[in-house]
């Protein structure tokens, strides 16, 4: 029975987690993206927040604000972005270039001295930028509306790092779940708020919705939210984190699967040579981290999760 539990958790955090990027073009097709990412959001942050609250867990005022520091950098920037690029951006591409967080976490971890700089840490990082230039230099970016929205994903990408590190000292509050849902509900109602203030709410109707897009938007919500977080959450107590983090791994090749057999995405020679060379740029990263003791922190944090936050709110939402 336990053999069931731990092969159904990996499989949670493998191959759910792997399938939100296309599940996220899927709902972005007829609902504005930002508003995507704020009902997911809200729906999977209320629910975890009630079952917390209940549970007798309350907030301070210092956590909430924590918490929405947070949550503008997970959610807000780094979800914001990642909803609004797939309107345009492949899935499988997308899913390379968020798979670059340990290495930009590797780089602020560097450049605020919290680390030191290793021989096989720089061939990481350098075998990381060549990864993404041989991804922006494939055929799949072909206009200039693609190039755009590669870039806002590593931009936003930027930002999830930033907040993986912010919340490694930050007043969060100590119950890792009730850290996830005040950020999942403040990343929500800045998502809410900026879809409002660009046009997003003028242009929605719910009539034009289709159920593709709202089967998508449950799927993103229960099982990439609420169901791999559990997931991943309970392979923490029992696991060690850097075989959790071999998700970091396995997500984009999922999500490149997905998207050429599904949604009929091409696959270009030179974007498969550059997601290799990434993900050969993340074990590099993670194995020179590793050997200082705070680096096995770096992939255990990722997330991103697409359908995942650091304490649990990066753990989450991936």
């Amino acid at each position: 029975r336990n053999r069931l539990l731990v092969l159904f958790a990996f499989a949670c955090i493998y191959f759910i987690w792997g399938s939100t990027y296309l599940a996220i073009r899927y709902a972005v097709e007829t609902i504005p993206p930002l508003f995507v990412a704020s009902f997911r959001h809200l729906i999977a942050g209320g629910l975890l927040f009630g079952w917390c609250w209940w549970r007798g867990l309350r907030p301070t005022r210092q956590q909430w604000v924590a918490s929405i520091v947070l949550g503008a950098l997970f959610f807000l920037f780094g979800h914001g972005t990642l909803h609004w690029a797939q309107q345009t951006l492949p899935s499988g591409v997308a899913a390379i270039l968020i798979a670059t967080e340990p290495i930009f976490v590797a780089i602020i971890l560097t450049a605020t001295r919290r680390t030191s700089m290793s021989a096989t840490l720089l061939m990481g990082l350098l075998l990381g930028l060549f990864g993404v230039a041989l991804i922006f230099g494939a055929d799949l970016l072909t206009g200039r509306a693609e190039m755009v929205s590669a870039f806002a994903v590593l931009i936003g990408t930027a930002f999830w790092s930033i907040g993986m590190v912010y919340s490694r000292s930050a007043p969060l509050h100590p119950d890792d779940r009730m850290a996830a849902a005040m950020s999942l509900l403040a990343g929500a109602v800045m998502l809410f708020l900026a879809g409002t203030a660009t046009g997003e709410a003028t242009h929605f109707d719910l009539a034009l919705v289709s159920l593709k897009s709202l089967l998508a938007l449950g799927y993103l919500t229960i099982l990439g939210s609420l169901v791999a977080y559990s997931a991943y959450f309970w392979l923490l107590n029992r696991f060690p984190p850097t075989l959790i983090a071999t998700h970091t791994y396995v997500n984009p090749v999922v999500a490149l699967v997905l998207g050429w057999s599904i949604a009929g995405e091409v696959l270009t020679t030179r974007f498969l040579f550059g997601g290799v060379v990434v993900i050969g740029a993340i074990a590099l990263v993670g194995r020179a981290t590793s050997r200082e003791g705070q680096g096995t922190k770096i992939p255990e944090q990722l997330t991103h999760a697409p359908a995942t936050g650091q304490k649990a709110a990066a753990k989450a939402m991936n």
